[in-house]
């Protein structure tokens, strides 16, 4: 198996990865937070797993890739203050929460699926693992790391540091978080200042809320990751993901929970996707730039001059290695779309070339180039790059510039199925067929008359189609054989 070079989180370098038990990978990505419309934060850091996954099949390992559902103890603020989201989003829509959660739970999986990424093996839900959390939390506190206090159980952070780095995915130190941290008000149940909640009373009106040793109650936000991560892939495994703002509250936490626990390192790597941008301004509700995955396939937003199709906007996505910020534009995302066209319509010629006899190309090379890109660190941006020197051989040799075997294009067709389908998750977007069949025959029509045009040398009118056609997106091409057309 190739040498496979990952980012770790924890030790700020590339390391070889080495799954726990080869050629078994436990994979956890911190799946979505079920009570609004997913984002395209979200989809990025999904998008991003989906690669990661499909490419570690790709090399030949077992991978066990779970993702959970937060549809239990989110409140408001990361300090274990406000409201159940969950439960708000209830009242506000007069529904059930678990309606809340049943909604957005398919609404989110249908924007996975025109995102063209593959189910995970498991995707868990709090809600149904609620014994497991408890259990941990019973652990937690028989090891001396967390305390009850009126119903609430809080993890003691101070505690837990004399004995482990609680700062370290975040390669910060105690003293410097506790400057950061507000002081405790009087009223405040907590010992410390960075203590947070890993079961938290209910009010009477809670209706989201289950019974435990320490009354009735839900669990805090970071237990659940803790508890299925560990009860699906064990104490130690392989890679934990999600996006970057996950990094320094809810990845530190669940990383102290499970030190606290059964005394192990939980994780040997810990991925994470950067944020997005909108021509330059980090993308977010309250700036008026963030924009949903429908508005943006549509194009129903006033930062945007059009809709954009799914397979375009996962090509945009990745373009981009997933440790490096993403901007949104209009230009990126045109410029995209030509992109992604000009590969599809590259692997479309590659069906139709004639074999040579000999051959000027080395192809081997190309695809030794896609694996090493991609065993760098799942480096998207050098392997789309490299599909881009085979989309111009193919074109090259289409046009009787260059020269390829038999062998060639059976290796440039095992390159497009391995690199651009398969580990890149990229498909033929679906067309409209009726309309398709329409543009054709109104197309032959056009070309038609432009042919007359030219033979009868009125070669104003020939340019004027031409030119108005280059306008409505339509590209013509001139051959001894006639004209051509694509969009």
């Amino acid at each position: 198996m190739q040498a496979l070079f990952l980012y770790n989180t924890l030790t700020r370098k590339k390391e070889e990865f080495k799954a726990l038990n080869p050629p078994f990978v436990g994979l956890y990505v911190c799946g979505p937070t079920v009570y609004s419309d997913v984002h395209l934060g979200n989809c990025r850091t999904f998008v991003s797993f989906d690669l990661i996954y499909r490419y570690l099949l790709h090399l030949g390992y077992k991978v066990r890739y779970v993702r959970n559902v937060t549809d239990a103890g989110h409140l408001e603020g990361d300090r274990d203050e406000g409201d159940d989201k969950f439960a708000k989003k209830a009242k506000l829509e007069q529904l059930e929460p678990m309606e809340i959660v049943q909604k957005y739970t398919v609404g989110f999986r249908d924007v996975m699926r025109d995102f063209n990424t593959l189910p995970p093996s498991i995707e868990p839900t709090a809600t149904g693992h609620i014994s497991e959390q408890i259990e941990m939390i019973k652990e937690i506190i028989s090891n001396g790391l967390a305390y009850e206090t009126s119903g609430t159980v809080y993890f003691d952070v101070e505690k837990y540091s004399k004995e482990f780095n609680y700062g370290q995915l975040t390669n910060r130190k105690l003293e410097e978080l506790l400057e950061g941290t507000r002081e405790l008000g009087g009223q405040d149940e907590k010992k410390g200042r960075l203590d947070f909640a890993l079961w938290i009373k209910a009010k009477p009106e809670t209706i989201m809320r289950w019974p435990s040793p320490w009354g009735w109650g839900f669990p805090g936000w970071h237990i659940e990751c803790s508890a299925m991560s560990r009860k699906y892939l064990g104490d130690t495994f392989d890679i934990h993901g999600g996006g970057m703002d996950l990094q320094a509250t809810h990845h530190t936490n669940e990383i102290a929970q499970s030190q606290a626990c059964y005394h192990k390192t939980p994780v040997n790597y810990w991925l994470h996707t950067n944020m997005l941008t909108v021509n330059g301004t980090r993308m977010s509700k309250s700036a008026g730039n963030g924009f949903l995955p429908g508005e943006l396939f549509t194009g129903n937003h006033p930062l945007l001059e059009r809709g954009y199709k799914p397979m375009a906007v996962r090509f945009f996505m990745l373009q981009t290695h997933y440790r490096s910020t993403l901007d949104f534009s209009n230009e990126a995302l045109q410029a995209s779309e030509k992109g992604f066209e000009r590969l599809m319509d590259s692997y479309k010629t590659l069906q139709t070339l004639s074999a040579s006899p000999s051959s000027n190309e080395d192809i081997q090379t190309i695809e030794n180039k896609c694996y090493e890109a991609m065993n760098d660190d799942f480096n998207t941006s050098v392997l789309i790059a490299h599909l881009f020197d085979a989309a111009r051989i193919i074109n090259s040799a289409n046009d009787k510039k260059t020269n390829l075997t038999q062998a060639d294009i059976d290796l440039l067709k095992k390159l497009y199925n391995d690199f651009l389908f398969d580990v890149l998750g990229l498909k033929q977007e679906e067309s409209n067929n009726r309309l398709d069949a329409a543009l054709e025959k109104v197309m032959e029509l056009v070309l038609d008359m432009r042919a007359k045009a030219k033979t009868g040398k009125d070669f104003k009118l020939s340019d004027e189609i031409r030119d108005k056609l280059i306008d409505a997106g339509i590209q013509i091409k001139d051959t001894k054989e006639g004209s051509t057309w694509k969009v």
